[in-house]
């Protein structure tokens, strides 16, 4: 009988260019190799763009505006110089200097779009050494994505958070910290609901945080117009891949003037924001002097957060920047739930102050740079009752004075890639429908009523975090089941032992059938 011919299943672009891209890094440490590949994918994406306004142009008789500038920045698109088109760079890619006119066309590019300043890799390629054939044939695979394909799918957008999530897995622990797991990134968006007003995240990274911004606005059918992104970012080339992010998709958004430490060097002084976002680093040590930044205004009304973890500094700088109603999203190590000292009587004054919305631990190996358990931390600056319009439903807030919910996702999520957990989109309803039932559903509700639930979550009263000495530990707090309690012993012992009489008896059966048979083929086996 013929055998049935397997249909062919075709990879999504990301991967088919991930996997074409990946093999032609050969030595190159995937740190460096993710500058290479994002600036060209970059490349390529500005040049598709800026090819069909030119034509556009030209359809519609205005032939003396295609070499103006503002005539492309009027939607979102670069002017490009002849010599900073892809078309250009494909007719070079064979020649000795291909680095340096890829060079010279990034630099192009940013010297004529004020928007890039400080965005694109400088005189990287060059720098690097880069084998020029490798160099070609990658050129050759990312002539392979065609960007205008389909108008309504952000490919360019898919294939760069493809690239980032898959050169964040490259680098491993320890490296690769620009990058929070996608969905986390989403949990937080739906929690917090970004929909209108101005978002900040104050260590960026790639700028994940916003991008997933744009996307709830974009589910929700709100408004793209009436948000404005604030970021800031400590290193150098993760500053340049953020802003590449965000124009690579048409997202305006203020960095600061420079790559920059958000303690050191604050960026944004006078910011007042309505969501923040963020997954700073987790445990920094030594974040400042011994008597650095002692009087800072951003701790004022706290104890200062201590030089030995910027958990607390990080915590006290976001909720300096929070609006009247303004809501932040974070994620922390979990030691920053029950630390002593100075951590202890900041925790205690933020609970005191009634900021501590929610705390969710989460499953553990979610992060590529570290296996630890980490948690999200939702701070509120208005939890009283006030009903809330957003694009297409409204929130009607109960008063949640002195409470807190806590939930313990440990248990939740799903294999990815082997050795880590993600959520999936059913997990992120489930959590986040308990947690806007908890913040709005009152006993007088006719539809549904949060209810506290065992090893999943539990709202907590200010007395009760009080009797706990302000420990934020979920499970202080959570009901535990103990499934061992009501457990018949004898019964279960019986059965264990009649299932292990059972698995001896089949090893020594299988035992004597092997001695046999080396018997009857005159090789007696003597034990």
């Amino acid at each position: 009988m013929a055998k049935q011919k397997k249909e062919a299943v075709e990879k999504p672009i990301e991967v088919a260019l991930w996997d074409a891209a990946n093999k032609l890094r050969g030595s190159v440490e995937p740190s460096e190799y993710k500058h290479v590949v994002l600036s060209l994918v970059f490349l390529k994406f500005a040049s598709d763009k800026f090819e069909v306004k030119r034509q556009k142009l030209i359809d519609e008789g205005k032939e003396k505006y295609i070499d103006m500038a503002d005539f492309y920045a009027m939607d979102n698109v670069f002017y490009l110089e002849e010599t900073s088109r892809w078309s250009f760079l494909m007719k070079k890619s064979k020649q000795n200097d291909i680095a340096l006119v890829i060079d010279t066309a990034l630099h192009t590019i940013e010297k004529n779009n004020k928007a890039l300043r400080g965005a694109l890799p400088d005189n990287y390629f060059s720098r690097l050494g880069l084998d020029g054939t490798k160099l070609a044939s990658l050129l050759d695979t990312i002539n392979d994505i065609d960007t205008n394909k389909d108008p309504k799918q952000d490919i360019v957008g898919k294939v760069y958070e493809y690239f980032l999530s898959k050169f964040a897995l490259a680098e491993g622990k320890g490296k690769g910290e620009f990058y929070t797991p996608k969905s986390i990134v989403n949990l937080i968006a739906e929690m917090i609901e970004p929909y209108r007003g101005v978002i900040y995240d104050p260590a960026c990274g790639s700028g994940g945080m916003f991008v997933q911004s744009i996307k709830f606005i974009e589910a929700h059918h709100g408004n793209k117009q009436e948000i404005s992104i604030y970021g800031q970012e400590y290193t150098n080339t993760t500053y340049k891949l953020a802003k590449m992010n965000l124009a690579i998709r048409g997202i305006a958004g203020n960095l600061g003037e420079k790559a920059a430490d958000t303690f050191g060097d604050d960026q944004h002084k006078d910011l007042k924001a309505d969501y923040i976002m963020a997954n700073p680093p987790f445990n920094q040590k030594d974040w400042r002097a011994e008597n650095e930044l002692t009087d800072d205004p951003r701790w004022r009304g706290y104890e200062t957060p201590p030089k030995s973890n910027a958990n607390y500094g990080w915590i006290l700088n976001m909720v300096s920047k929070l609006s009247e109603n303004g809501v932040a999203g974070f994620i922390l190590a979990n030691g920053a739930l029950s630390g002593g000292g100075e951590e202890y009587k900041i925790r205690k004054q933020l609970i005191e102050n009634d900021l501590v919305e929610a705390i969710v631990i989460l499953p553990q190996n979610m992060f590529y740079t570290t296996g630890i358990s980490v948690t999200l931390w939702i701070l509120n600056k208005n939890k009283t009752a006030r009903t809330v319009q957003m694009p297409d439903y409204t929130r009607n807030y109960r008063n949640r004075k002195q409470e807190v919910l806590f939930m313990d996702l440990r248990e939740t999520g799903i294999p990815f890639e082997k050795k880590y957990t993600q959520f999936s989109e059913e997990d992120i309803a489930t959590i986040t429908s308990t947690y806007h039932l908890w913040q709005s559903s009152t006993s007088s509700d006719s539809t549904a009523i949060y209810q506290n639930v065992p090893e999943f979550c539990f709202s907590a009263s200010l007395m009760d975090i009080v009797k706990k000495d302000y420990s934020l530990v979920p499970s202080k707090y959570i009901e535990f089941v103990n499934r061992d309690e009501n457990i018949d012993y004898a019964t279960k012992m019986k059965t264990l032992q009649e299932e292990m009489t059972a698995l001896l008896k089949a090893e020594t059966q299988s035992k004597n059938d092997l001695l046999t048979v080396f018997s009857e083929l005159g090789y007696e086996i003597e034990l």
